[in-house]
């Protein structure tokens, strides 16, 4: 209850407020788009005088006003969808099945039916704009009887139709290259300055997207296209013209100019929809400044401690440690409120809940880190860890189990598409859940089941060599030759191979499918076990930075009391990166796509973190210094300390 409150204030004070602001900007914006859109579309370079007369009658005409009135009501729409689609933590499928599932979700089908409905109305006002063969959907064509016939006019409805097939597949895309997640800029700027920054870019995409989409359309309408057709005429009793070259024809489609204009409408249709959304994330994302501490009992709960704490929404958390990040680093008056003393009683209790709750972000990561390695090597992708190192593991988190403990409440979790549930017993309960197949699941065929069923411990095969024929499949999350070249065994002999000559029943061709679309993206998945690290940097930045400045500004000595669990912290999320990024395909950088719109921020955030983790261990030794060997650490998070000591790491 006191949650939902929390987050009301600032979704109802902030975020809406923020959101109707960048769809009155795209509104507002509306008038010279629809303006270029229009000279366009009705250029003529012999003629460039009566272009412009014709471009100016059209914009006064009434036809037109109501074309804008249609236009804004589209964009108060798609603004209102991005705002309730948004997301600052990216869903990512790890698996070809998972984003199939994704895309055939019904709230995905609700936004697909919406955004086709949007773009049919776009493409009729695009066409009304145009005017000439666009402008209607019937025109008379023969006299019977003494009245005219009404034929269907083929090329407005391969405009509308072409409308409907753009905003079709900019809502798959938009599940695809995840166009509602919103990142947070490293360098803050004006929002004007975003803007102007960012529009070539949007001007790019949408003429890139609207040309791909022009191409798949017309290959579409060229085989189906009679159907929607057939079905205008006898909806609306309208007769076929008696046209030389059909428009689901070669012939027909060529048509240069009917090109041009397909693609000049997908790309103002686009260009209106790009822009409603680059001004929600310029809004979105904007810095806001939380107190740190009131003198009013009533808004305490609005103070930057207590934020830090609150699980949802997500937007407030994530602009909370934003706002501490640029704390520590740039307000020397609010790091005094944050080392202050509590009055009565000089507890440092802003100090605690700040540096509780980052410490308690940075031990849940390193939780998944754990787990995610302890599950790929009993996955047999990986090789297993020696004792050794498992004791050495053991040894450095035991020295943190005061901060590393698992809280009451959930913490910022991975998406659900890496772990379906929390870690509740830390190193010993790994979660092997989501990279195992699912026995549950109804595309599960019964053959598929018996093969990834565990071996039972009475079974004569138990702890024995196994035929290939019959040995136990697991889900594979790297490619490899063998599973014995993996595990380092050599193939089993013949003469422990049964001699039973019975074969088993081979899994249906469904259930090899669906198998093939269940194994684990290794990239993907672990793109997803970070989706949610600019959190994590966000605390790394902001504790560095407090503890740094403490060295001169700590008048009361509050940060010294925790400096052993944040260096402790810090030097075993580091074993835990290096540990992650020495797996295959981590260390791989992904390729920036530079056509979409869609926000790739979120495959890299695990350089950026592994970086930012380096350097704000660096940034407190180089404070420091020689002063750290008084501080109580491990023998082993000693050794390493020494490493950064010493300039070697």
């Amino acid at each position: 209850m006191f949650s939902a409150e929390q987050g009301c204030w600032f979704i109802r004070k902030v975020i809406c407020w923020r959101a109707a602001a960048s769809i009155a900007w795209a509104v507002l914006l509306l008038p010279p788009s629809t303006a270029i859109f229009v000279i366009l579309s009705k250029f003529s370079v012999l003629h460039p005088i009566q272009t412009i007369s014709e471009c100016f009658s059209m914009l006064t005409s009434a036809t037109a006003i109501f074309s804008f009135i249609l236009l804004c009501g589209v964009i108060i729409m798609v603004g209102f969808l991005n705002f309730e689609y948004y997301t600052v933590i990216p869903t990512i499928a790890c698996s070809k099945i998972a984003l199939f599932g994704q895309l055939l979700h019904p709230r995905q089908l609700v936004n697909s039916l919406v955004h086709c409905i949007m773009g049919m109305i776009v493409a009729w006002c695009s066409a009304v704009t145009i005017g000439f063969r666009y402008e209607t959907l019937g025109h008379p064509c023969a006299q019977t009887d003494g009245y005219h016939q009404m034929c269907l006019n083929e090329y407005h409805l391969i405009l509308l139709l072409g409308g409907a097939f753009v905003g079709f597949s900019h809502s798959l895309l938009g599940v695809i290259h995840n166009m509602n997640y919103v990142s947070f800029h490293t360098v803050q700027q004006y929002k004007y300055l975003r803007f102007k920054g960012c529009l070539p870019l949007v001007v790019k995409c949408s003429a890139t997207q609207a040309l791909y989409s022009v191409r798949n359309f017309i290959v579409v309408y060229y085989f189906l296209g009679y159907i929607p057709r057939t079905w205008i005429c006898k909806t609306l009793n309208l007769h076929l013209g008696s046209s030389a070259h059909p428009l689901d024809s070669i012939a027909g489609l060529l048509d240069l100019s009917l090109l041009y204009h397909l693609w000049i409408s997908a790309t103002f249709l686009l260009f209106t929809w790009y822009i409603t959304l680059l001004l929600f994330r310029i809004f979105l994302t904007e810095g806001y400044s939380f107190p740190v501490q009131s003198s009013f009992t009533e808004d305490a709960d609005h103070c930057l401690p207590k934020v830090l704490t609150e699980k949802q929404p997500m937007i407030l958390k994530f602009l909370a440690l934003q706002d501490l990040a640029l704390l520590s680093q740039h307000s020397p008056l609010r790091r005094c409120e944050v080392f202050s003393l509590s009055q009565p009683g000089g507890h440092p209790h802003n100090w605690n809940a700040i540096s509780k709750e980052c410490l308690s972000l940075l031990a849940d990561l390193t939780q998944r880190l754990v787990a995610y390695h302890d599950t790929v090597a009993t996955n047999g992708r990986a090789k297993s860890l020696s004792s050794g190192s498992e004791r050495k593991t053991s040894s450095e988190t035991s020295g943190t189990e005061d901060f590393m403990s698992p809280r009451p409440t959930a913490l910022m979790k991975t998406p659900a598409s890496v772990f379906t549930r929390s870690i509740a017993g830390g190193q010993q309960s790994p979660l092997t859940a989501p990279f195992t197949p699912d026995l549950d699941s109804p595309f599960m065929s019964p053959a598929l089941r018996r093969l990834a069923a565990p071996v039972e411990q009475g079974s004569p095969w138990y702890g024995t060599v196994q035929s290939p024929h019959i040995m136990r499949r697991v889900p594979k999350l790297w490619s490899t030759s063998t599973d014995s070249q993996v595990n380092g065994s050599s193939p089993p002999s013949p003469a422990s191979v049964p001699s039973d000559k019975q074969e088993p029943s081979k899994p249906s061709f469904l259930a090899q499918f669906l198998q093939n679309r269940r194994e684990q993206l290794p990239e993907a998945s672990s793109q997803a076990l970070f989706a949610d690290s600019q959190a994590h940097i966000w605390a790394l930045e902001g504790l560095s930075y407090l503890v740094q400045a403490s060295f001169s500004e700590d008048q009361f000595g509050v940060v010294q009391t925790t400096l052993p669990s944040i260096l402790s912290c810090m030097l075993v999320l580091q074993e835990a990166v290096d540990r992650h990024f020495k797996l295959p395909h981590a260390s791989s950088k992904p390729v920036r796509s530079t056509s979409s719109m869609g926000d790739s921020t979120y495959k890299t955030l695990r350089f950026a973190l592994r970086a930012t983790l380096k350097t704000a261990i660096y940034r407190i030794t180089t404070t420091f210094g020689d002063h750290l060997n008084a501080v109580q650490l491990s023998a082993e998070h000693r050794k390493r300390l020494q490493q950064f000591l010493e300039y070697k790491e």
